[in-house]
């Protein structure tokens, strides 16, 4: 690799890692806001104007609060567990494809950490970890509750795994690939693949609400119940990793959504209105990824709404939606996709 383009990709990782920071923590602002308008209240109005400033405050807070580590607790694995939940709720970043193509200096760049031939395959390698984080985190506790939590976690997490990956595998049949940059790309004179997918998209949906612990899917953190779930016992920064993981995780579920459901960073008519205003290649680019970016805004906000507007399941409940209605679904899915797609076949043939 030449190291113009080396050096351009460790500049990429320190971008997107900032970035990924900065929506987790202005996420937060945004989600009270949200709230505060669906309950008719003003939210964050002190720090800075409108609130603005509140991220930082919270996030001063965070590391001035007082360390906390219980007598009791596994020490290594006490500080190790959030570590490894933020690391793999960044990792999944590197295979999205954050835009087009940009040339500098007459070397051609394209937004992306890394494109591998099995990107969806790394995606799901990753989040599968990310469990870990939360499983270690609540043993190492040696709290009841954070243990029960971190239980609800990893079966609520492993349940809704399957089917999210037969939702995808809907998908892969259609696209043929597992590169994100190809399914994107596939994307870019066509229509968005949600349409031809709405349920497999639907079912994504639904999953990925419980991989991120997100209401009404928050049953590993479930106050009324189990005080805080698997971060009882975190103060600090420790547990503004757990926090901050949430949000992060939110933002990149957005993004792997819009990638594979809605044209990633394509928009429609998007090379004539180019011609049409004389626009640059890297000045295509640069609008795709602010294309992207509002699609992404669009689905974190509507994270949002559900979690201000659905009550929260009850366990039963969540359990019985994984294995008795969206596994079959999913399934049914792909026998759909097949037969359709096999009946295109043959008249193709003919």
């Amino acid at each position: 690799m030449p190291i113009e383009i080396l050096l351009f990709k460790l500049l990429l990782c320190g971008i997107i890692f900032v970035v990924s920071l900065g929506v987790a923590a202005y996420a937060t602002w945004g989600e009270r806001k949200f709230a505060a308008v669906l309950q008719d209240r003003v939210g964050p109005s002190r720090a800075g104007p409108f609130g603005l400033l509140q991220p930082i405050a919270d996030g001063v807070k965070m590391f001035m609060k007082e360390e906390m580590l219980p007598n009791k607790s596994n020490k290594f694995l006490f500080i190790l567990g959030p570590s490894l939940f933020m690391l793999t709720a960044c990792m999944v970043s590197t295979v999205i494809p954050w835009g087009g193509d940009l040339t500098l200096g007459g070397v051609t760049y394209n937004l992306q950490i890394t494109d591998i031939n099995i990107g969806i395959l790394y995606m799901f390698g990753v989040v599968s970890l990310g469990i870990y984080g939360i499983m270690i985190g609540g043993w190492a506790s040696n709290n009841k509750y954070s243990l029960l939590g971190a239980l609800r976690a990893s079966s609520q997490m492993i349940s809704y795994e399957i089917a999210m990956g037969l939702s995808i595998i809907a998908l892969v049949m259609m696209t043929g690939t597992l590169s994100l940059r190809e399914i994107v790309e596939q994307q870019n004179a066509g229509v968005s693949y949600v349409v031809y997918q709405p349920l497999g998209f639907l079912i994504f949906l639904i999953c990925a609400f419980a991989e991120t612990n997100r209401a009404p899917f928050d049953l590993a953190e479930c106050e009324t119940e189990l005080v805080g779930g698997y971060h009882t016992e975190y103060s600090s920064m420790k547990l503004g990793l757990f926090l901050f993981a949430e949000y992060i995780n939110m933002f990149i579920s957005s993004a792997v959504m819009v990638s594979l459901y809605f044209g990633g960073y394509n928009f429609p008519f998007q090379t004539e209105i180019a011609e049409a205003l004389g626009l640059s290649a890297n000045g295509l680019t640069i609008i795709q990824t602010l294309i992207f970016f509002g699609k992404i805004v669009g689905f974190i906000l509507f994270f949002m709404w559900v979690r201000w507007t659905l009550p929260r399941f009850r366990y039963d409940q969540l359990m019985s939606l994984g294995w008795k209605v969206l596994l079959p679904l999913a399934l049914v899915n792909i026998f759909i996709t097949g037969i359709v797609m096999w009946a295109l076949g043959l008249i193709g043939n003919n």
